[in-house]
């Protein structure tokens, strides 16, 4: 694992410093040049929580990550770099699934200079640079947010209305390893998770999001979405190619599951 090769691998130049606008760069090359995807678990290859694994697959073989991977590999090079990095466990959309929901996503907490900054590079349509961490609604670009403080220890991240999920919940407390491989194991073999049947990739661009869903594209801007469905494997292959820069060898298991789970969706389409 090199800091130099993950830098180069999301565009950064210069010599990194503990700074503000060091970390506001990182966090925003990363998230416009590392796709969030799930295509392994799909494709039944098991993923851990063991950030030499997401670099080895996201710098090493260019692909993208989920939420584990993607704020692994963020944590190991702002830790690297210098900056003091907690992780959390969070849960998605915990306002109704409840503490179950908790450690099936993992954000990162920042302290820098007296603030404390919310980074998340993990949600694939979510922020874009880190956010202080204060109540109250804030702008990134064209998307709104808003960080709300809960009763006890509990901060709510609402995302911005063309998101996929509407929020999640965390605590300030380090995230407990343990509780997390439990979730990351869940989250790719339960069928009550999201992740075993939809297949799901997602990068920001400095003037829009490009979200597939399954055989459905949209390109998402603020009150805005256009859409269009995948023709088949090929259109795939060569969306996943250019618009999210990934190659995968052995697309036709993951596509044969895509068909399955889009005529379950849609069977008016069949």
């Amino acid at each position: 694992m090199q800091l130099d090769s993950y830098l180069t691998h999301i565009g950064f130049t210069g010599k990194p410093g503990t700074d503000l606008a060091t970390l506001r760069q990182i966090h925003r090359l990363h998230a416009e040049t590392i796709p969030y995807e799930n295509l392994d678990v799909l494709a039944r290859v098991p993923l851990g929580t063991d950030v030499g694994a997401a670099y080895d697959k996201i710098v090493g073989h260019k692909r993208g990550g989920w939420c584990y991977e993607m704020n692994g590999l963020l944590g190991w090079a702002l830790s690297s770099i210098g900056f003091a990095v907690t992780p959390v466990a969070a849960g998605v959309d915990r306002a109704s699934r409840g503490d179950s929901s908790v450690g099936g996503h993992l954000a990162l907490l920042i302290d820098l200079d007296g603030q404390r900054y919310l980074a998340d590079v993990g949600f694939g349509d979510g922020l874009m640079e880190p956010a202080p961490l204060k109540e109250g609604p804030f702008t990134q670009g064209q998307w709104t947010f808003r960080l709300e403080k809960l009763d006890g220890a509990w901060w709510r991240f609402h995302n911005h209305p063309e998101g996929a999920a509407p929020s999640f919940d965390f605590t300030e407390e380090t995230a407990s390893p343990a509780l997390m491989a439990e979730k990351c194991q869940f989250q790719q073999t339960s069928p009550l998770s999201p992740f075993v049947e939809n297949a799901v990739c997602q990068r920001h661009f400095p003037d829009r999001l490009e979200v597939m869903r399954g055989r459905v594209l949209k390109t998402v801007r603020a009150g805005d979405v256009a859409s269009r469905r995948i023709a088949d494997i090929d259109d795939y292959r060569q969306t996943l190619m250019t618009l999210f820069g990934i190659e995968v060898d052995a697309l036709e298991p993951i596509w044969q599951k895509i068909l399955k789970r889009d005529a379950e969706l849609f069977p008016e389409d069949q």
